[in-house]
């Protein structure tokens, strides 16, 4: 499976952007368990939001009612919608999709895309 995020970019403080991560090489996408993550400068990385093959979500505390993670199975993709963002949101965002399919754990990661919130 590969990865590929878009989206990323400078931007103001309090302004938005949606990042995508298309996935391609596999039919099973939708069964996949996807995520975002990101990691700054200088700091470890963390989950920010994921999205369940059922479409439940989750999200770090930081980013609950400013970040919107959804997925569009038809076109392997799933999104990160950002609204209100801070100068410490800065950071790295990369996408990660884990699926365990007969027994084996089968996680894989995109390159990253960077994202910079200017004060």
């Amino acid at each position: 499976v590969q990865l590929v995020e878009s989206g990323g970019g400078l931007v103001q403080a309090g302004g938005s952007l949606r990042l995508s991560c298309a996935a391609s090489g596999s039919s099973l996408f939708s069964r996949y368990d996807m995520a975002w993550y990101r990691q700054a400068p200088g700091k470890q990385r963390e989950l920010v939001a994921g999205i369940t093959s059922g479409s439940s979500t989750h999200y770090v505390d930081s980013v609950k009612g400013r970040f919107t993670i959804s997925r569009d199975n038809a076109k392997n993709t799933v999104y990160l919608q950002m609204n209100s963002l801070k100068p410490e949101d800065t950071a790295v965002y990369s996408c990660n999709a884990k699926l365990i399919f007969r027994a084996i754990e089968n996680i894989y990661w995109g390159q990253g895309t960077l994202v910079t919130v200017s004060s």
